[in-house]
């Protein structure tokens, strides 16, 4: 029974994938299998004072009944200039009085509006700057309106036409426009001022390090895109994955961040399996390896062997390391292997930056672990075959595997807890059992103990501190008594003994968030799954979002923690679930910035101390639930 109710579970985790998807595809520029049938103009018909301005929105309405801001894509137009003037950007200025029909238009789709022009008779009483009282990092920016009441309490839009200062130009510096540029921490004054008439609010510039940053990179703030490939081997500012999740992710010793596989949009816009290869410079994506459509078997070569034509097949829930050397390498998931059928899979990949080389285990699907004598390397060694389980890479450039979903040393299928090593040659079974289906064994939290041993699991998190400790966080599996659902618990092993250190032995536990940016005892991150980690210079443990339980329901989150050691932290992101995420300015960091709450996304450091997150399954700008392929980078 028990075995049962694990496979349905397994199966729901995975199949949720097909739900995640949207039909409606499209590429990273916007162009679109949905064809555009009209276009909103907002605000309808206005009404503004000479001199005065007025922003309009262009909303697209598409075939598949989505929307689009398309405000920056249309072309505007005003019908009598000598009236009002329009900006590509949608922003009128009165010129004289009377009225003019403004005109957006795409292609053969347009929509007007009338805006009409009075005379400025009434006399300007305030002005209200917003937002109020906002904060930013240093280097990024924060756009300011001025809206002003009139003695006929009509209220304009006067941001372009009141005098901007600042008050500490060596904190921030503001623009004719009222866009502010964050310099140095500290704060200051920001004031619009209009005939004599002014109001104030102050900017809050926070250095980068002490605050949340999160800065959207690349990729759309919307979901289901097509990947654009370009060419093999050639950067370019067009090239961009498709939206995906259950996808691995490296860094090589140059920085670069790659990324391979999962389950997402291909160069077709159709939904499968992958096995393309990426590499991200920070600046443009670069097509490096495999398919640019879905469902691709693997092509093996001879075991040991380098070749150009050597490719792993599609595959999602995989795990990765990196080398001391630089090489990428990539273990087992879900997908394709020699035979063109979907299976378990447990081979071992590296790839030198040329050419990838199957280096151990099976080019056939769904093998048994083969365990050995626990703590001795053997050649004959290898894991059985596995999704979900999580790696680490330890200062020696050992590996480290534990769990995840697979078969065990007698071909029985279910959730694992037995945790590998692999010196570069050969396999060692390090702790946890070669069976399915193992309770935790939790001791004394805080001790560390020989029979101490976190239960089976999938879809778990995992770091390395600066101690070269090897730490687990959550996942979904199996508690102390051995009950079966989402886990908060977090654990360390040392190469020999684990500990229980934080979080609970029972599962389905809600999150204790306190105060956001202040540690406390009590805070604790809710039971997850399919959340994504980082580690910091100092050594902080982080993790970001994944499926599970906030400060009341289950959902999907994107709540930003982390642990120091001995408390956690609520560093940024919401305590409720299914949050729409804010992407503001493409490329410019923002307080205000978040991702949407997503799960079986991707992760990077760099050598900065950056965080990186990429794409998985969660929402985007507009609330809608879908696969994603926005690029963000967090400075800690």
């Amino acid at each position: 029974m028990r075995k049962g109710i694990f496979w349905t579970f397994f199966m729901m985790l995975s199949m949720n994938l097909f739900a995640c998807g949207s039909s409606t595809t499209s590429n990273d520029n916007g162009a679109q299998s949905a064809v555009l049938i009209s276009i909103a103009v907002t605000p309808a018909n206005p009404s503004i004072t000479v001199s005065a301005s007025q922003q309009f929105t262009a909303s697209g309405n598409y075939s598949d009944n989505s929307t689009q801001n398309i405000t920056n894509s249309v072309t505007w137009s005003s019908s009598d200039t000598s009236k009002a003037n329009i900006t590509t950007t949608g922003l009128a200025t009165a010129v004289a009085e009377g009225s003019t029909t403004i005109t957006a238009i795409s292609g053969t789709i347009s929509n007007t509006v009338s805006l009409t022009i009075t005379s400025q008779t009434a006399t300007l009483v305030s002005i209200a700057v917003t937002p109020a009282n906002p904060g930013i990092a240093a280097g990024a920016a924060q756009q300011f309106t001025a809206t002003g009441t009139y003695s006929d309490n009509t209220t304009q839009n006067i941001t372009g036409s009141v005098t901007w200062s600042s008050s500490d130009t060596s904190k921030a510096t503001i623009s004719s426009n009222g866009l502010a540029t964050g310099l140095d921490a500290g704060s200051t004054t920001i004031k619009a001022t209009s005939d004599g008439i002014s109001d104030t609010t102050t900017l809050t510039v926070i250095a980068i390090g002490t605050v949340a940053a999160w800065t959207h990179v690349s990729g759309a703030s919307s979901i289901s895109r097509i990947g654009t490939y370009g060419t093999k081997g050639i950067a370019a500012s067009t090239n961009m994955p498709g939206a995906r999740g259950f996808a691995v992710s490296w860094t090589d010793n140059s920085d670069n961040l790659w990324l391979f596989g999962g389950y997402g949009y291909d160069s077709q816009g159709t939904l499968g399996y992958l096995n393309d290869l990426w590499k991200f410079d920070r600046t443009n994506w670069t097509w490096v390896s495999g398919s640019s459509t879905i469902s691709q078997a693997g092509v093996y070569g001879i075991k040991g062997i380098a070749s150009a034509t050597n490719i792993p097949g599609a595959r999602m829930h995989a795990v990765s390391w990196t080398d001391t050397s630089g090489n990428l390498w990539l273990l087992g998931g879900f997908g394709f292997h020699s035979i063109d059928t979907l299976d378990y899979l447990n081979d071992l990949w590296k790839f030198d930056g040329t050419n990838w080389t199957w280096v151990s285990g099976s080019s056939t699907g769904n093998q048994a672990g083969v365990y050995g004598t626990k703590g001795i390397a053997a050649s004959t060694n290898i894991p059985g075959a596995r999704a979900n389980a999580v790696s680490w890479t330890d200062t020696s450039g050992n590996f480290w595997l534990l769990g995840g979903y697979g078969y065990d040393s007698i071909g029985t299928v279910s959730f694992l807890n037995d945790c590998w090593k692999f010196d570069g040659t050969n396999w060692t079974w390090m702790s946890g059992s070669l069976k399915v289906s193992q309770a935790g064994s939790y001791g004394t939290k805080g001790t560390a103990a020989a029979t101490n041993i976190p239960g089976a699991r999938s879809n778990a998190v995992s770091w390395i501190d600066n101690d070269n400790r090897l730490w687990l966080f959550g996942g979904v599996g199996l508690d102390s008594s051995g009950m079966f659902n989402s886990l908060n618990d977090l654990w360390n092993f040392d190469g020999t003994n684990w500990t229980w250190v934080s979080g609970s032995p029972t599962v389905d536990q809600t999150g204790t968030y306190g105060t956001k940016g202040t540690a406390a005892a009590a805070n604790i991150p809710g039971a997850r799954y399919d959340a994504i980690s980082w580690k910091d210079s100092g050594g902080n443990l982080w993790i970001f979002g994944g499926n599970g339980y906030a400060s009341g329901g289950q959902g999907v989150l994107n709540d930003l923690w982390k642990f120091d050691g001995t408390n956690w932290t609520w560093m940024g992101g919401s305590s409720s679930i299914n949050q729409a995420g804010d992407y503001g300015t493409k490329g410019i960091a923002a307080t205000t910035n978040i991702p949407g709450a997503r799960e079986i996304a991707v992760s990077w450091i760099d050598n900065n101390g950056s965080f990186w997150l990429f794409g998985g399954c969660g929402y985007d700008s507009m609330g809608k639930w879908g696969y994603v392929n926005d690029l963000w980078k967090y400075q800690p």
